[in-house]
């Protein structure tokens, strides 16, 4: 009963709440790591589940030292497999609605001044002119629409709309919307277009906005070392990443 509720508590998560793969996985592991407690103390089914089991696994995971944040998705997951379980049938009631969420520790992410931001976009790299010219792009949208790099890794040249400088972009779950940008990453991204892409377009390039030197649509761990090293160029930034490029980009705008 316990295998059979975690199988199908993963095709909710995959089909009917359209999670992504990774928080999938940390889901159903989670779930699987507290069912397995719930069988050493003798439960046979999500019926067994109750509020002193979840909070006393939780307390195990807490006295052995496991991370604020990892606890916070582990409360997370238990709350939304028993709310699953409970609509299905599975449990009479919801021992999880009293279930405390532990609070996890936040930081401000490190972010450019404007100044930086600025030298960063032309601190270009060594480099052959088409990737030059791609790099250029990648942070210029990456800071001027402030999407996230899985976003702009997926993005087609068909996304793009240079009469309205807008991106249509598909974000998490699946969700799409539409983000402007402003007129230098429109130059940036009509130099690449122009004259960048086609240098590195191959068989297997299709529809891809961005393409790595072998041709194929580049890949996000590219993206971040890009931005990583064109960061270093610039004299007293931090060492960021595109995700700080996005914390940037809404910190200047409301600045």
């Amino acid at each position: 009963a316990l295998a059979d509720a975690v199988d199908s508590f993963e095709r909710h998560l995959r089909l009917e709440r359209n999670r992504s793969p990774h928080t999938v996985r940390a889901y159903v592991g989670d779930v699987v790591g507290f069912l397995d407690h719930l069988a050493r103390l003798g439960g046979r089914s999500p019926a067994d589940v109750d509020l002193p089991r979840l909070r006393g696994w939780l307390g195990r995971q807490r006295a052995a030292g496991v991370a604020r944040s990892t606890m916070a998705r582990r409360s997370a997951a238990l709350r939304t497999f028993c709310a699953w379980a409970t609509t299905a049938g599975r449990m009479p009631a919801d021992p999880a609605q009293l279930l405390a969420a532990p609070k996890t520790g936040r930081t401000l992410p490190a972010v450019l001044r404007a100044d930086e931001a600025e030298r960063m976009m032309d601190a270009d790299p060594d480099a052959p002119e088409a990737v030059v010219l791609r790099d250029r792009a990648i942070v210029e949208l990456l800071y001027g629409a402030g999407v996230r790099v899985s976003e702009l890794a997926g993005l087609d040249v068909d996304d793009l709309d240079p009469s309205r400088r807008l991106v249509r972009v598909i974000g998490k779950g699946s969700k799409q919307r539409t983000v402007p940008y402003g007129i230098p990453a429109e130059r940036a991204l009509d130099d690449w277009l122009r004259r960048g892409r086609p240098e590195l377009a191959a068989e297997g390039s299709g529809a891809a906005l961005f393409l790595g030197v072998r041709g194929r649509r580049i890949d996000p761990r590219a993206v971040r070392t890009l931005v990583h090293h064109r960061a270093a160029r610039v004299d007293g930034a931090p060492d960021i990443g595109p995700h700080a490029l996005r914390h940037s980009a809404a910190t200047h705008l409301l600045e």
